[in-house]
Parts: structure tokens; C-alpha cells; sequence
């Protein structure tokens, strides 16, 4: 018979009431973390009853294993263990770094708990004592207690997969049906507060409290651009001031839910920022709380589309009562778990183009603009339907692994911060850009990471081929400048392209660093220059690219350091405005009146001149017209430099010290500004660490360098020579994207030809020639050269979608259909290959088919075009005039105005740089140049009347697009 004398003890009597505690709240606690005064109760009542449970074992230990069975014996010894543990983790509390503890704590414990049940079961029964009878009770327990556990972890895991962002079936037919409408309080934002309740100001300024325990996070936030989101920033306060002045304050509350926190979820963005633009919440940016607190992301259509959650225990954060802080933050180190489920929901890591995309995508509508729907800048679409997040299925490059924007974005950093992985988190500085601010700032290393990020071989640049200037180039390939955007189409952008002018392909030399023609003097030639995105996951530049100055730059020089040739000069000195005549990478938008959009005053854009941009994993082929002079020495260099200023030159003095010409007399409307701008304003008080006017650093992104000999004139011309090399078929493969994207589809199957001729085995070059064939409508020549890309790789998408698109002209609806099946096996998410395979079903008669299918398309981009006009016809077809007429209604909010671009006419004639630029197929010209000029690449000065009449026009002019 055992001795249970001990049993009578108060120890005896307390530790099992203990035990059964102890098991319970950490069911409850490790179940079902929330962030309650009650949850914390109980964190604390279990640390408690934790201590006291090992403080009587300190005591009763020995007399419970001296006098108990074996179970019990080492049920009690495993309790103590896990009891260490326990007293351990109070100390070290349970981050991510201590969760071997953690579990290691949870597992023993469970184990002498399970050994102690088995023991109390065989007591209470008086079952028979053998060894398998105890080996099976002790089994059974542990199985249950098992099985508990992993019920609890179930439950646990479940807050996982909670909160998917997911679109609507069907996005509002206006913008008062988004966000609070009209009558809200942050409207024509998107951002809602669950309740519709207010948030003070003060919730979204306590990022210092964050600092307690992510110190690095803290500090790279300080530097980053969300940090300067506000009216710290004087590039934006000036937009909104003007904005403000011109239509409204609450127009500019579209702004306000991404870069106004503070004020706008306050309420004081209902207050002109000019009368509260340096009061503290004025200044905070976009702190912890803002990104951290959205509770639910509705959709990525973006413009603020999500909900606000205002945690009820942020005070107790952010206290000044040093007990309560130190109380908090005791929790929070000993429970993580709530405070992780309030701030960092499973979308932020899961999700995170979709969680960015809620403010890097926006569109401006009536209550914005007075007009009409219109896309502004979208960073999310465009990366969607690319090779980069592996839903696209027709990109020209694939990266080795889908990346996200927290890939680039946010890359590891080394830190010991509480959340740590592996002693990395993510950057906070969030490195893009932003050249402009950590300028402004005076931040050198926030301004030394940025320059890095953006020459850091996102891009590439490569003097690739010469040729004869053939006859001075007409209008080529319309730009899609009446699409409904600001921006540009992404992969989509193929089925959009007009070919160009036909006639023969002029033969070309290439490479030139292999083949190195000989240029004589006298000649004119034509040079290409590929710039090509390889480590970019959106359209280069991205961002709001009405305000860049991002262009291609090409110089030549002889050996005697004559400069011979140059586009894309920058004017004073390298300090002002950029050329016109340069190639640029921008959106060039024009108001009602052809003004062009240089204020950063989208909602009075009207009509788009031209939008260029390099799509992700593609190219574009730029070309020159270089005449040799005769007094040119015996080499020539040509230097090719891919050039990013943040902002232009004309944007940053209005900024600064721009307003209003007094003497001017034109009108201002909220569809058009007919003024002139002078730059003279005080710049006292302007949101920078110094009052005067910034030099935004030109920052080149990529560079090439090619030298060429020189030869007289009576030399016989170089015969065209080309090389194709199997290990540099990109090269030629670059070439012909940016020829192909250009609507040059001759000279891009030409290059597209080499790549073949490179590497007959790789299927681009097959499919690539393929595109070509399609687009120019030669579905024979697309059959053939599709076949022999199928037949060296029978299921890569892009040839199975393009030759879907041949069976589909041969009127083969079911062969197309199945190759398109091929397709959205690899890429469910392809939304041309969905819409396609819609089309064809409508074609087919097979309504029902085709709505499911074009349905899975407005689950991807809930404003899709061709999806809404072919649910229109689906739905009329099936009967069914009521939904019909729902999408008819979308269909007719998003679909371009087409009548706009009669507006671009008179901005075009008086701008023939402009005009130029806005021909998909053209070529640039060299500046006027001083003979015999030496100076440094990159700077420049024109002839001194001529630098002095177009910076007089930069400065004056309301129609200066620089």
C-alpha cells in the first residue's frame, strides 16, 4: 500500500488544483490569443499560478517522488522540468527566438500531466498494476491530451487563412458606391474605420513606442519615404495646397487615406492644410500604426480600399506611466501572440502585393476630378499579369522564383529586434526611388541606399546596332494614349499594338562591341540602344510618373574629346531642366485646355499625350540619328546612360518657389489652369531640413560604352555583319522586344530571326517570331514557327496561348479553347488567357461557360475592360437584361473617352519634341553643340542664347512639361 500521509498537506492539497489551472489557461491562452483585458488577465494569472506551482515543488518534490508510484514519480519530475522551463521563459518571454522553449515548456508539461492522469486513473479505479496496463493507461492519456493539443493548434492555425483579400463579384458602378460614399467622413477615400468611428491623431504619432522593442525597424522607418508621406514632405504639401486651393479640401481627402493619416481619420483634413500645415500631426507621415492597424483589405482596386481597426490596449502602449508601460510591455514579452494578430495580420505576408496595392493603384473619378473614371498610377496590375509574380503567362523573361514587392522592397536586414527571423527582418526603409527626400533631409545614407537600389542592375542598357539612316521617320505605331489611364497596359500590351509602316527591314550591324564597324565621316547612321528591365516586378519608372525626369541618354565623343553627338542633355550645368528632345520614360498628361499636368494635379488631366514605360521583363529600343562630322577624329565613343531624377527640374521649383504669375491673366478651373508660373516665392518655411531649393541628384541607372573607329569618307562603306552567339541570344532576343513593342514588327522578326539562328534549340526565338506573325495577321507563317516552338517544349504557355490565338482565326474554337486550357493549367490567373477563353466560349454559344469563366477574371482585376463588355454580351445572351445592364454600366465607367485626344492637338503642334516622342516609332537628334566641347558627361550647357530662352520658357511657362 502506498503512503499518501503527504497528501494531507496544504502542497498536496494546492498542486493539482494548480495543474488542472495551469492545463486549462494554457488551452484558452495558446487557442484563442486575443488582445482583451481579459486574455492579458489570464497571461498573467497562468505566469502566476506558474511560480507558485514551482515554488511549492521546491518544497514537496522530494516527498511526492519518495512516496509515489512510477507514474507518478516521474509525472511529478517531468512537471518540474517543464516548471524550469516555464521560469525560463518568464524571464526570456516567447518570441519567435525562444519558441524551442516554448514548445519544449508545452510538450513536457503535457507529458507529466498525461504521466500524473495515468497514475490518478489507475488510483481511482484500482486497476491492475502491470506494466502493459500502466503502458496502455499512460498511452491513452497521452493520446487525448494529444489530441487536445493539436485540436488547439487547429485552432490556432485558423486565424491563418481568415482575412484573404478577395475582390468584390462586382466593383460599384461609380465612386460613390466605394468606401463611406459621399456621405462619409474620409470620402472620396476608399479607407474605412470599422464603426465609422473616428481615430485620434495621437494613434497614428506613437511610433516611438514601437522603438521599446523594434529598435532597427524604428530606425529605418525614420528614414524611409512613408515616414515623409505628409506635409514633412514638400513635393506633396505643395500638391495638396495647390489641390486644396483649386478644388477643394475634401476632393484632397482621395490623398489623405494613404498619406494623411493623422488628419484625415481625425477629422482635421477637414481644416485648409495651409492653416495647419505645421502642427504636428501635419508632419507625422505614415507611421507604425497606419500600414500595421488595417484590419481588412477590401479588394485591389486600391485608392485606401480597406478597413482601419482601432485596437482598444494602444494607450496602454503608448502610456506615460512608467508601471503600466513596464506592465505592457511585460506581456507583450511573455504573450507576443495578440499583439502579433493585431499588427500583423496573415495578409501582410501572404498577400503583400494585394496588401500594397490597396494605395500603390489608384483610379480618380467625379467627386476627384469632375470628369470622369481615370486610372492614375498602378503599381499592382501591371505586376500581376507579369513573368515576375508568376501569374502572367506570356512574359517575354521569367525570374527564377514569383516575387513579391517585399522581395525588392523590403530586403533582410540584420537585427536582434523582437520579431526577428533568424536574427534578419525586413527593412523598413523600404529602399525604391525616393532620391528626392533623403535630399531634402540631408539624410546621406537614406540617399547612398536609394542610389545603390536603383544602379544596382535592375536594369540594363546595351549599344547594340548600327545601320544607314534611312528617310527621316514618319508617325510609326500609335501610342495607346486613349486608353482610360495615366499609366500603361501591362502584358496585355501586344494585343494593343498597330503595326507600323511596312517596306523593307534595313540591314543592321550588331552587336557593336563585337562587330565594331567602322563610321565614316560625313555618314549618317542610325544607332539602337536596348534598355532592358531584368530585376524590376513593375512597368520602369513606376510610381507617379507624370513627375519624373527619367530619360536615355547618348553621347559621343571623339578621341580628342570633341563631342560629336548628344541627346538628353541636362541644362544648367546638369542642374536643370532636361532637354526636350530626349527620350523619356514618363506619362505626359494634358489638361482641358492642352496645359500640361506638371503640378502634380492629376484630378484635371483630361487627355494623355503619350505614356512611355518599360514593361517588367521586357525591353525597349531606342534609336538615334547621328551625322559623323567631317573634322572627327579617329575614334568615337559612344556613351548610353539610363537617367532618374525623382522629380524634374520645373516640378521642384514650383514645389519651392512657385506661384502664380500676377501679370498672367489665364483662369483657373478644376479642369484647366491657364496660368503662368513664376518661380520667386519666399521659401521660408518649407517642409525640408534646410530652407532652400534642393539639387535632386540625376542618378544613372545603367550605362553602356561602345568605341568606334572613325574612317574618311572615300573608304568603302562596312558591309551590315552581324553575330549570334548562342550565350548572348538576349541580347538579340532584347533587341526585337523593343522593336516588337514598338509595332516594328519586320525588323523585330528580323531580330527575333537570330535568336533562332543563335540557339535553334530554345524555344523564344520560335515564339517570339510567333508574336510577330500574329500581330501582323500572318496566322501561316505563325503556324509554322509556333509548331517548331511546341515541338522543342510542348507545354510552355506562351506557345500554347499563341497558338490558340491561330486556331482561333482558322475559326477552330475547340482547339483554341484546349490549347488555352493548357495554358490557365500553368497560370489560373492570367487574366488575357481567361478572357480569350471567354470570348470563345461567347462565340460558341456557350453562355453559362463563358460567364464562369470571365467571372474568375473579375476576381483578379474587378475593373477589367473585356470582361465586363463580354459579361454584358454573355448575359444578354442568356437573357438576363438585368445583369446585363450591371455591366454594360461598368463597362461604360471604365472604357476610355474617346473624344479626349482632340485636346492633345494644339499641345502637339506647339510642342513637335512632344509630338515626336509620342510616336512609337522615331528617332532623337543631337542637341545644338559647341564645337569642340570637353564637358564632363552627364552636365551641360547649350549655346548661352539658346540654354537662356528655354530655361526662361521653363520657368515662365504654365505649358513647361519639365
Amino acid at each position: 500500500m502506498r503512503d499518501n500521509s503527504f497528501s494531507n498537506n496544504f502542497a498536496g492539497r494546492a498542486l493539482p488544483w494548480l495543474l488542472i489551472f495551469l492545463l486549462m489557461s494554457a488551452a484558452y491562452l495558446y487557442a484563442f490569443p486575443q488582445a482583451n483585458i481579459f486574455y492579458a488577465g489570464v497571461v498573467l494569472s497562468h505566469a502566476l499560478a506558474g511560480i507558485i506551482t514551482a515554488i511549492l515543488l521546491i518544497r514537496a518534490l522530494y516527498p511526492l517522488v519518495r512516496n509515489g508510484s512510477v507514474l507518478a514519480r516521474a509525472g511529478w519530475l517531468v512537471i518540474a522540468t517543464g516548471a524550469i522551463f516555464g521560469l525560463i521563459l518568464i524571464k526570456t518571454g516567447t518570441p519567435r527566438t525562444e519558441w524551442r522553449w516554448l514548445y519544449l515548456h508545452i510538450l513536457v508539461s503535457l507529458i507529466g500531466v498525461g504521466l500524473l492522469l495515468a497514475d490518478k486513473w489507475e488510483e481511482r479505479a484500482r486497476l491492475s498494476s502491470n506494466t502493459p496496463a500502466i503502458v496502455l493507461r499512460t498511452a491513452i492519456c497521452l493520446v487525448v491530451l494529444a489530441g487536445i493539443g493539436y485540436s488547439a493548434r487547429y485552432i490556432r492555425e485558423s486565424w491563418q487563412t481568415r482575412s484573404r483579400i478577395q475582390n468584390p463579384t462586382m466593383p460599384p458602378d461609380s465612386m460613390n458606391g466605394e468606401g463611406d460614399g459621399p456621405e462619409g467622413s474620409f470620402f472620396p477615400s476608399s479607407a474605412q474605420v470599422y464603426g465609422k468611428q473616428k481615430i485620434p491623431s495621437k494613434f497614428f504619432m506613437e511610433s516611438a513606442s514601437c522603438k521599446r522593442c523594434h529598435e532597427d525597424i524604428y530606425n529605418q522607418w525614420f528614414s524611409s519615404a512613408h515616414h515623409f508621406s505628409s506635409f514633412n514632405n514638400q513635393w506633396y504639401r505643395k500638391s495638396i495646397e495647390y489641390m486644396q486651393d483649386t478644388v477643394g479640401t475634401k476632393p484632397s481627402k482621395w490623398c489623405g487615406g494613404c498619406h494623411d493619416p493623422a488628419l484625415l481619420y481625425s477629422g482635421l483634413m477637414d481644416t485648409p492644410i495651409k492653416e495647419i500645415v505645421h502642427r504636428p500631426e501635419s508632419q507625422a507621415g505614415l507611421g507604425c500604426m497606419m500600414c500595421h492597424s488595417i484590419a481588412d483589405v477590401k479588394s485591389t482596386m486600391g485608392q485606401g480600399d480597406f478597413y482601419l481597426e482601432y485596437p482598444k490596449l494602444h494607450e496602454l502602449a503608448a502610456t506615460e506611466n512608467s508601471v503600466a508601460r513596464a506592465l505592457h510591455d511585460f506581456l507583450i514579452r511573455l504573450n507576443p501572440e495578440p499583439h502579433r494578430r493585431v499588427f500583423l495580420k496573415p495578409f501582410m505576408k501572404t498577400q503583400t502585393a494585394e496588401f500594397c496595392s490597396t494605395c500603390h493603384k489608384v483610379h480618380l473619378d467625379v467627386p476627384v476630378n469632375h470628369y470622369r473614371w481615370f486610372r492614375g498610377f498602378n503599381e499592382y496590375d501591371n505586376w500581376q499579369a507579369s513573368g515576375v509574380s508568376g501569374q502572367g503567362a506570356r512574359s517575354f523573361y521569367y525570374p527564377p522564383k514569383p516575387q513579391q514587392c517585399a522581395d525588392c522592397h523590403m530586403p533582410a536586414e540584420s537585427s536582434q529586434d523582437a520579431g526577428n527571423v533568424n536574427g534578419v527582418v525586413h527593412s523598413h526603409r523600404f529602399p525604391g526611388a525616393n532620391t528626392a527626400l533623403p535630399t531634402a533631409n540631408d539624410d546621406a545614407a537614406q540617399l547612398k541606399l536609394t542610389e545603390a537600389f536603383l544602379n544596382s542592375g535592375a536594369l540594363t542598357v546595351d549599344i547594340f546596332a548600327l545601320s544607314p539612316a534611312q528617310a527621316p521617320l514618319k508617325s510609326g505605331a500609335s501610342t495607346q494614349s486613349d486608353l482610360a489611364t495615366t499609366f500603361a497596359v501591362g502584358e496585355e500590351a501586344e494585343t494593343k499594338i498597330t503595326p507600323g509602316a511596312g517596306g523593307e527591314v534595313a540591314p543592321v550591324t550588331a552587336p557593336l562591341n563585337r562587330v565594331q564597324p567602322a563610321l565614316r565621316r560625313g555618314d549618317t547612321v542610325r544607332v539602337d540602344v536596348v534598355v532592358r528591365t531584368k530585376k524590376v516586378g513593375h512597368f520602369f519608372p513606376g510610381g507617379t510618373v507624370d513627375a519624373y525626369d527619367t530619360w536615355l541618354e547618348l553621347k559621343g565623343t571623339d578621341d580628342k574629346g570633341q563631342i560629336i553627338f548628344w541627346s538628353g542633355m541636362v541644362e544648367g550645368g546638369g542642374k536643370g531642366p532636361v532637354e526636350k528632345g530626349a527620350h523619356f520614360y514618363r506619362s505626359l498628361q494634358v489638361d482641358a485646355h492642352g496645359n500640361p499636368i506638371n503640378k502634380r494635379n492629376a484630378w484635371a488631366t483630361r487627355a494623355v499625350v503619350y505614356v512611355r514605360l518599360i514593361p517588367p521583363g521586357a525591353a525597349d529600343t531606342v534609336h538615334y540619328r547621328m551625322t559623323i562630322p567631317e573634322n572627327a577624329s579617329s575614334k568615337i565613343t559612344l556613351h548610353a546612360r539610363l537617367c532618374y531624377r525623382k522629380f524634374s527640374w520645373w516640378g521642384t521649383q514650383f514645389a519651392f518657389v512657385g506661384e502664380p504669375d500676377e501679370k498672367s491673366t489665364g483662369e483657373v478651373t478644376p479642369a484647366y489652369d491657364d496660368r503662368a508660373f513664376i518661380f520667386t516665392k519666399s521659401i521660408q518655411g518649407v517642409s525640408a531640413k534646410e530652407e532652400k531649393i534642393p539639387n535632386v541628384p540625376v542618378v544613372t541607372v545603367a550605362e553602356d560604352e561602345v568605341t568606334l573607329p572613325v574612317v574618311a569618307h572615300n573608304v568603302p562603306a562596312a558591309q551590315p555583319k552581324t553575330i549570334a552567339r548562342k550565350d548572348e541570344w538576349q541580347r538579340w532576343n532584347d533587341y526585337g522586344i523593343g522593336l516588337f513593342l514598338q509595332g516594328d514588327l519586320k525588323a523585330a522578326a528580323a531580330a527575333f530571326q537570330k535568336v533562332t539562328e543563335a540557339d535553334p534549340d530554345n524555344p523564344d526565338g520560335w515564339v517570339n517570331l510567333g508574336r510577330c506573325a500574329v500581330q501582323e495577321g500572318d496566322m501561316e507563317r505563325a503556324r509554322t514557327v509556333l509548331e517548331k516552338a511546341l515541338s522543342l517544349s510542348p507545354a510552355l504557355a506562351r506557345a500554347n496561348y499563341f497558338y490558340a490565338r491561330v486556331l482561333r482565326s482558322d475559326g477552330n474554337y475547340e482547339g483554341a479553347a484546349s490549347r488555352l486550357r493548357i495554358v490557365l493549367t500553368q497560370y489560373p490567373r492570367d487574366r488575357v488567357a481567361l478572357n480569350d477563353l471567354g470570348r470563345i466560349l461567347f462565340l460558341q454559344r456557350k453562355y453559362s461557360d463563358a460567364v464562369e469563366t470571365l467571372q474568375s477574371v473579375l476576381a483578379i482585376d474587378p475593373e477589367d475592360l473585356q470582361a465586363h463588355y463580354n459579361l454584358m454580351l454573355c448575359y444578354s445572351g442568356l437573357g438576363n437584361e438585368k445583369l446585363a445592364k450591371e455591366h454594360q454600366d461598368r463597362y461604360m465607367r471604365f472604357k476610355a473617352d474617346e473624344s479626349s485626344q482632340a485636346i492633345t492637338g494644339p499641345y502637339r503642334q506647339l510642342h513637335p519634341e512632344d509630338n515626336n516622342e509620342r510616336q512609337a516609332i522615331h528617332e532623337h537628334l543631337s542637341v545644338p553643340l559647341r564645337s569642340h566641347s570637353t564637358t564632363r558627361v552627364g552636365t551641360g550647357d547649350l549655346p548661352a542664347q539658346m540654354g537662356k530662352a528655354r530655361l526662361a520658357s521653363a520657368a515662365t511657362s504654365a505649358g513647361a512639361s519639365n
